[in-house]
């Protein structure tokens, strides 16, 4: 039987050629027995008719629902996300039906965090009030806009994991004192790294900069929340490249717009995309990208290349090197195909 593969057309560009080149996808052209096409434009969310049409499906932005794999005539095997982040992917449901849930963690880590070293720098020297100052012919007003140098600063990484240790090592050069707080982080990793273990509370209340790089869930949902907020310095930005839910943006916004921060750096946020009437965007202290600051043709192609490996790995009955979940594994429709 052919091995069908469909891929989200929400990675092509406006001139409809993928964004990363047609490079990783010659890899399914190659594959003997392996069919792929597009999704239509514009789909939302996954959904039955596709978990019967295709074994493997390649996605990036629509959400995969537990309706997924609803149907009694699931073909389904994989579904390869085009990134790290999986909760637009109910795992739960699909490890239920032997469908695995794959992810690209190896091409994430040192883009997110030169994404993050990058507003660190951009907030730090005031690049968007320049900007705007240099614009408008204010000159003069230079010397109110004074930046904050980096030596002997202090920057608190929220969340230990891949990008977050990547992020503490890149930021070792600038000179900042370097702090993380994540539960399952080892210590003395995050020592030989050159950063301190400390919990939440503290690193809130002595960063300079909190940037957020945690793994959405149940346990990080506004984990950055009101109360930790306040505890934050007036001079402190607040940088989010992880997930925007995990801060809790109406508690941001209040200390932002009351100045009880310095600003904020955001590339998530809680709804996306975020309304045009988001009153976060009026503020002029905060920087704000459209989830995609890291992007660039390095990223996509490298994490095509995993997404496509792991729709490869299946098509060959093999156990992918990324699944989200690897108790599926075990589960009987997985196993039936796996050599």
């Amino acid at each position: 039987m052919t091995f069908r593969v469909g891929v989200t057309s929400d990675i092509l560009d406006a001139t409809g050629e993928p964004v990363f080149g047609r490079e990783p996808l010659a890899a399914l052209d190659a594959a003997p027995g392996l069919e792929w096409e597009w999704l239509p434009k514009g789909i939302r969310e996954v959904g039955a008719d596709h978990g019967a049409r295709y074994d493997a499906i390649y996605v990036n932005s629509p959400r995969v629902p537990a309706a997924a794999v609803a149907g009694k005539d699931l073909r389904l095997k994989v579904i390869s996300r085009h990134g790290v982040g999986y909760d637009s992917v109910d795992v739960a449901a699909m490890s239920a039906a032997g469908v695995l849930v794959c992810n690209t963690p190896n091409a994430m880590p040192r883009p997110v965090a030169t994404m993050a070293l990058t507003l660190v720098l951009a907030l730090a020297h005031r690049l968007m009030a320049k900007d705007r100052m240099t614009r408008e012919g204010r000159w003069n007003d230079r010397v109110d806009h004074m930046g904050m140098g980096l030596t002997g600063r202090t920057l608190g990484v929220v969340g230990a994991g891949r990008i977050g240790k990547e992020l503490l090592r890149m930021a070792k050069v600038f000179d900042l004192e370097l702090l993380a707080a994540d539960p399952y982080a080892e210590t003395l990793e995050l020592n030989y790294i050159g950063a301190r273990k400390v919990p939440l509370e503290q690193l809130m209340a002595e960063s300079d900069f909190v940037v957020v790089t945690a793994l959405l869930n149940e346990e990080t949902r506004h984990l950055v929340n009101a109360k930790r907020l306040a505890l934050m310095k007036p001079t402190a930005y607040l940088i989010n490249v992880a997930r925007g839910p995990v801060v809790d943006e109406k508690a941001l916004y209040e200390v932002l717009s009351m100045n009880k921060i310095a600003g904020a750096g955001l590339d998530v946020f809680e709804q996306e995309p975020t309304p045009a009437d988001n009153p976060i965007l009026e503020l002029e202290n905060v920087i704000v990208t459209p989830h995609s600051l890291c992007w660039t043709d390095e990223l996509f192609a490298n994490i095509a290349r995993t997404a496509v490996g792991a729709v490869l790995a299946v098509h060959a009955g093999r156990a992918p090197q990324f699944v989200v979940d690897p108790g599926a594994l075990a589960h009987p429709r997985a196993k039936a195909w796996l050599k």
